[in-house]
């Protein structure tokens, strides 16, 4: 075939390739926002909603008004000047407003020539010369106006909203939007039906209050947050049904001897709740399906010891441990704490980091999967491929929040892969308190213990707010605490100057404390410092070789220093409610009295305002978690940031209690009556994203 031929046949193909190639690319796109059976497109919901119903006259629109005009060009041209840009005036009898483009196409500019009638849309500002808008949306007048509302759904890059609208409109023509809840059940709790809810969500009419469909408290709404949390409730539900159905090694009365002398030889006494909370535990492992629990305790009220114990009676009975924490210096802390308690009574201990040397590694891996080493303590390192676990029989998570759904998972399933059918029993540990709605929706398939009360001899920290204004009085505060015979940690959000944010750096501070206290021995640790580094610069502060120790956020968990007793937490404005929690855990961990100071620069936001106010008002983690919850949501809570999905999509657990709990109530009913309707409803909104919920 000559190449002549070839070209013609390449292009007699090309139209149609380039089609399937546009097209595949759509549903690519499709397949990223989560939108790939009917179902998915008919519950993908609009953001907010554009009123393209009606014209306005251009005198009635105010700056900072989205509005829709209709007039014609009187003006239009191309400017150099300060920038190049394309202006236009639009008159409709009212009034004139001017249109401007920065970033323009030619067919932009033909679009706006003098003499066109337009109709344009977009946002009001107040320009040099009146009102403008900026990048509106332009069309030719007297088009037909729509009758109802016009949709903004969630999008990705390349998929516009015209793309969107016409999927979803397919599949509202398509799909079965028959009711999975009976009249009798929508009566009750006051529910419209689903096919009506749906619709109206989609297409509102003009007549229906904006300001009831964007904060979500039209009925329509009322119905999909319901249906949404049932779905959620069943899973948990179900999810929790198959763990009871799930197998697991039984590790009872044999583990108490190893138990009651590491309990003897601790060199202090369990509180109550501690002893109470390892009896819930301790029965849970006796049994032969597995634990599915989670530990929360407010900073320093000894959850590492109540895991200790867990681990004794899975070693005693033949089982490995596996504690993974989120930061090497955390993990560092639980092998120096466990080695200390459980090596003398002949427990072998493994460490396994990515920092680890690649000899070192080989030896840990060695160990893990021949046996050797009965309880292991690391990071994420854990969960690579080459490790293999002989008989994991417990996995300790500890801040759970703080790892992906995905690696929760992956721990978890080193157990199913070394034990075939059996499921290793999981213990998750949280600083966090878990607020009562939380709780109720997102973790009703976990059993909860909670250890409320501190160890005797910690004093509460009292919390102060200093202006950056006021460091000269902090530095005389350092000073006094050092000469006194205490150290305190100084706390900087970053290590390197962010221009964007002018944060001062951990670098910087350290530098200009040096100077500013001579006198003092001053030490720096922060993120990029190497494994050995880091473990040198906290085993001196420790050891009381270092006075102050500047610190980025690393030491927000687990160090735990007695003899520090003041905290400054550098531009505390910037950091969230249970991280400021979480720091100010790290002083009042002996008997003198401590204090942190919440060093802040004006002026302050709204949201930074109730943040440290919050941090002032209370110490007690539960309250801080309520509010924490209020101000930025459960993604804190449950670690979904790296899930890739989050389980409520229009819910809100500040608002909704009232419709979690009914939906509780019904997916008891459902699972216990009528499952096929369960099923039904779980297939419309789940989405495979089940297994989720069991991590």
């Amino acid at each position: 075939m000559s190449s002549t031929q070839t070209r013609r046949k390449i292009s007699k193909r090309a139209p149609a390739e380039a089609k399937e190639d546009a097209q595949s690319a759509v549903q690519r796109r499709f397949l990223r926002l989560g939108l790939e059976r009917q179902q998915d497109f008919v519950v993908h919901l609009p953001l907010r909603y554009e009123d393209e119903t009606r014209i306005q006259p251009i005198a009635s629109l105010r700056p900072g008004q989205t509005g829709q005009v209709e007039g014609e060009i009187l003006h239009s041209e191309v400017q150099f000047r300060p920038r190049r840009q394309l202006v236009a005036v639009l008159e409709d009898g009212s009034g004139r407003l001017a249109l401007r483009w920065l970033n323009f196409y030619p067919s932009q500019q033909r679009q706006v020539e003098r003499g066109k009638r337009v109709r344009v849309r977009g946002e009001l500002r107040g320009g040099f010369s009146g009102v403008e808008m900026v990048h509106p949306r332009v069309t030719v007048a007297g088009g037909e106006l729509p009758d109802s509302l016009t949709p903004v759904y969630p999008t990705t890059d390349g998929l516009a909203q015209p793309t969107l609208r016409r999927a979803i409109d397919q599949a509202l023509r398509e799909a079965d939007l028959s009711d999975t809840l009976s009249e009798d059940i929508r009566r009750r709790y006051r529910l419209m039906p689903f096919d009506e809810a749906i619709r109206s969500l989609h297409h509102p009419p003009p007549s229906v209050s904006y300001q009831d469909l964007v904060e979500r408290e039209h009925p329509a709404w009322r119905r999909v947050k319901f249906d949404e949390l049932l779905a959620q409730q069943l899973s948990l539900a179900m999810a929790r049904a198959a763990r009871l159905a799930q197998r697991s090694r039984a590790y009872g009365g044999a583990g108490q001897g190893l138990v009651q002398r590491l309990q003897k030889g601790l060199p202090f006494a369990l509180t109550a709740a501690q002893q109470r909370v390892v009896a819930e535990i301790s029965a849970d492992l006796a049994r032969a399906y597995p634990m599915h629990r989670l530990l929360q305790g407010d900073v320093g009220s000894g959850k590492t010891v109540v895991a200790a114990l867990a681990a004794a009676q899975v070693i005693a009975n033949g089982g490995q441990v596996a504690m993974m924490a989120p930061t090497e210096i955390l993990a560092e802390q639980h092998h120096g704490k466990l080695a200390g308690w459980l090596e003398p009574l002949g427990v072998r201990i493994a460490w396994l980091t990515g920092s680890l040397g690649v000899k070192a590694r080989r030896e840990a891996i060695e160990a893990i999967e021949s046996g050797q080493a009965q309880l292991v303590v690391g990071t994420q390192a854990l969960i690579q491929d080459k490790v293999v676990f002989a008989n994991l029989g417990l996995v300790i998570l500890d801040e759970q929040h703080r790892f992906g759904v995905g690696q929760r998972l992956e721990l978890s399933r080193k157990g199913e892969e070394a034990g075939g059918a059996l499921i290793p029993h999981q213990l998750n540990m949280s600083a966090t308190p878990i607020p009562r709605t939380l709780a109720m929706t997102f973790f009703a398939d976990l059993d909860v213990s909670v250890i409320d009360q501190l160890p005797p001899g910690r004093t509460p920290v009292v919390t102060k707010l200093v202006s950056d204004g006021r460091r000269d009085e902090v530095l005389a505060l350092v000073a006094q605490e050092v000469r006194s015979g205490r150290q305190a940690y100084w706390v900087c959000p970053l290590v390197e100057e962010s221009e964007a944010l002018q944060l001062q750096t951990a670098v910087e501070t350290h530098e200009r404390l040096c100077q500013a206290l001579p006198d003092l021995r001053v030490s720096l640790i922060h993120g990029k410092l190497k494994a050995a580094e880091k473990a040198r610069v906290m085993d001196a502060f420790q050891a009381g070789e270092v006075d102050l120790l500047v610190a980025t956020t690393v030491i927000e968990v687990g160090v735990d220093v007695p003899k520090a007793s003041l905290m400054i937490i550098e531009h505390a404005e910037r950091f969230g409610l249970a991280q400021l929690h979480q720091l100010r855990g790290r002083v009042g961990r002996g008997a003198v009295q401590s204090v942190c100071l919440l060093l802040y620069q004006a002026p302050l936001s709204q949201v930074a305002r109730q943040r440290l106010r919050a941090m002032y008002e209370t110490g007690d983690g539960f309250e801080i978690a309520r509010r924490d919850l209020e101000q930025r949501g459960p993604g804190e809570f449950l670690g979904l940031r790296q899930s890739g999905a989050a389980l409520l999509r229009f819910a809100s657990l500040e608002t909704d209690e009232e419709l979690a709990a009914q939906a509780q109530e019904l997916a008891r009913h459902w699972l216990e009556h009528e499952p096929g309707r369960a099923q039904v409803h779980m297939h419309r909104w789940m989405r495979g994203r089940q297994d989720y919920l069991r991590s």
